[in-house]
């Protein structure tokens, strides 16, 4: 009797940077675990230099806010519709959802009236907001892969189905070349020169509007610490994102004192003194890697007053949630002045209680996050399950 072997297809659908990052670990680790795989995404490039096929890429259907979402509408039933008719066409053994709730979680319904194996890996933000979510999750989630140790009691009481292996920004962070490199090393690579300056990094967003509003912010406080504190010659870096075209960037930052480094986050993280962050993964990973940060945000006035309404939070930033007090400031839509993010700036840089404070706090939450190789672990128990469930039909 010869065993016929099942060759496992795995369908994954990630709709921005930080997921197509933690979808590239994740494909990595499904290859190791059965390098004959088969893999058909919906992501960005890393996930294309990790293996299978790209059907879209995030880049084009990146949106934010609900204003925003309103007006892509059409583009994005369509992608649905779209994505629909390739599960159903490919046939995939499972479906695995990272992030982007709002087109994820209905594709989650249709692949459950399939009867195909869906898997999210980092769900939606329910404790946050849209609790009718976790009723999805229950419904059509076969198992959850969380990411924050909070997130465990939270789910536990909810009845959801998850398996928690850790944050798998840690494994990405570690893995990065440039914050193995010196100051020196990292800016000649850039090509940059080094000059002595202390480094100051700006991340700004990875989606238009987000740019759009934080961006010129940055350069007025850019100026004003030119204007004012001629003593503290920062350099600024603004780590562009892979999303952001550069004319975008050229539009807000002609003739300001700001160098702009791409496809290097983490090295312009891990090589500035502190760091002005949009609020979102980033701002995390600045925790992560233990560069002193402000958190600065804003929305367009309309999607802000809904947000406020509808997002019962103390905190908006990640970092923050994982420790339970305020590590850092946030400056939030009105305090979110070119003016306030200066004046954070100065006290994240210079040595004092309030620097060595929030350094101190970044460690507790690295030893709250948990063990490494979370992507590859979770891979393994992906593959396994899947192994189980074909060997049960």
């Amino acid at each position: 009797n010869t065993i016929r072997y099942h060759t496992m297809r795995y369908y994954i659908i990630a709709g921005e940077a930080s997921g197509d990052l933690h979808g590239s670990n994740l494909i990595k680790g499904l290859l190791s675990h059965d390098p004959s795989t088969e893999i058909r995404f919906w992501g960005g490039d890393m996930m294309a230099a990790a293996g299978g096929e790209m059907v879209r890429n995030y880049k084009d259907n990146a949106v934010m806010g609900i204003v925003e979402v309103v007006s892509h509408l059409g583009s994005i039933l369509g992608n649905l519709s779209f994505c629909k008719q390739d599960i159903l066409q490919w046939k995939p053994d499972a479906v695995i959802l990272i992030d982007y709730p709002g087109f994820n979680l209905k594709i989650a319904g249709f692949t459950r009236s399939l009867g195909i194996k869906t898997f999210y890996y980092i769900p939606p933000k329910v404790w946050a907001r849209g609790k009718g979510r976790i009723r999805q999750l229950r419904k059509n989630i076969d198992k959850t892969f969380i990411i924050f140790p909070f997130e465990k009691e939270f789910f536990r009481k909810h009845g959801v189905d998850f398996e928690y292996f850790g944050n798998p920004l840690c494994d990405s962070i570690a893995a990065a070349p440039s914050i193995k490199l010196t100051q020196a090393e990292f800016l000649a690579k850039h090509g940059l020169h080094d000059d002595g300056r202390e480094c100051i990094a700006l991340l700004a967003g990875s989606r238009k509007m987000e740019v759009s509003y934080l961006l010129p912010r940055m350069v007025e406080m850019v100026r004003i610490l030119r204007a004012v504190r001629p003593d503290k010659n920062f350099r600024f870096i603004l780590a562009a994102a892979p999303s952001i075209s550069q004319s975008l960037y050229d539009q807000h930052i002609a003739g300001a004192d700001i160098d702009i480094v791409r496809g290097d986050t983490y090295g312009v993280l891990s090589h500035s003194r502190a760091a002005v962050i949009s609020s979102g993964t980033a701002s995390l990973e600045a925790a992560i890697i233990g560069t002193p940060q402000v958190v600065c945000y804003g929305f367009n006035r309309i999607t802000y007053l809904i947000a406020k309404l509808i997002v019962k939070l103390d905190t908006y930033s990640l970092a923050n949630m994982i420790l339970g007090k305020h590590i850092f400031r946030e400056l939030i839509q009105d305090e979110c002045t070119p003016q306030n993010i200066a004046d954070e700036v100065v006290r994240l840089t210079e040595e004092g209680p309030y620097r060595q404070a929030m350094l101190d706090d970044y460690s507790s939450m690295l030893r709250l996050l948990g063990e490494k190789d979370c992507a590859e672990r979770c891979a393994a128990y992906i593959g396994q399950y899947m192994k189980e469930a074909v060997k049960g039909k």
